[in-house]
């Protein structure tokens, strides 16, 4: 059976290979928990951003409802969404009003969720 560790030692060796042939790459790497990442010549930070933006936006959409910080999660990366998506141009009256809605969102669950401590 073939461990991530395995895997992981076979691909540096490719990535090595592929860099001293002048092959420009980036290699972001956690290896506690198995997660390599490799991004290509013309990778900027804000598109590394959006990449990682989809990670917490997956996460926020898959996480239960009834979980305490899911609205928290859901409603900052929906203000991030648009505001990487709009990085390079201008925000509309529409994304204003949508960051402006979830905003309100992330201040009522806070409110819930201090009210919850409070309580204890």
């Amino acid at each position: 059976m073939m461990t991530f560790d395995t895997f992981y030692n076979e691909l540096h060796e490719l990535i090595n290979k592929h860099e001293k042939n002048n092959t420009p790459l980036k290699v972001q790497k956690d290896l506690d928990v198995n997660i390599v990442k490799i991004f290509g010549e013309n990778i900027t930070a804000l598109a590394r951003a959006k990449n990682g933006l989809l990670d917490v936006t997956e996460l926020a959409y898959a996480t239960a409802e009834h979980h305490p910080y899911w609205n928290l999660l859901y409603n900052c990366s929906e203000i991030t969404n648009i505001v990487l998506e709009k990085w390079n141009s201008e925000l509309s009256k529409k994304d204003t009003s949508d960051i402006e809605w979830s905003i309100k969102e992330l201040k009522q669950s806070l409110e819930k969720i201090t009210k919850k401590i409070n309580d204890i």
